[in-house]
């Protein structure tokens, strides 16, 4: 058995298959990335268009500038946005996801929906707020 500081251990228990239980395995940044708070918003949010930074942040309500562009570094580092450069001035960039990322935003949409349609018996089945004395 491998320590967690062995070197020597794989990253993942196969060399082609992830384990995201396994601490040391890099699908688990991966997914960690594209779960995150604002990961799946913006995937959600290109879906299948390319957009610059300015119009994918007021797409994302309540998203600030520093944590959609650290969220688009990770989902770029991941290989699920492409970020494209125009090399004009003043800079024009958008984004746009890959097509591992378009596939993973589709389950997003899947889940999106299935939330917004089960809203309401959502909300129905939580607890009552606390009444304060």
């Amino acid at each position: 058995m491998h320590s967690p500081t062995d070197t020597t251990a794989p990253l993942c228990p196969t060399p082609r298959l992830g384990d995201v239980l396994d601490a040391r395995c890099p699908s688990r940044m991966i997914l960690s990335h594209v779960t995150s708070r604002w990961g799946g918003l913006v995937m959600i949010a290109l879906g299948e268009e390319r957009l610059r930074f300015a119009a994918l942040r007021r797409r994302i309500g309540g998203v600030s500038e520093r944590m959609l562009a650290q969220t688009l570094q990770q989902l770029e580092a991941d290989g699920l946005v492409e970020r494209r450069d125009h090399g004009t001035v003043p800079p024009h960039v958008d984004y746009r996801l890959t097509a591992p990322g378009r596939e993973i935003a589709t389950r997003y949409l899947e889940l999106a929906h299935w939330i917004e349609t089960n809203l309401p018996d959502l909300i129905a089945a939580r607890p009552a707020p606390a009444v304060a004395d």
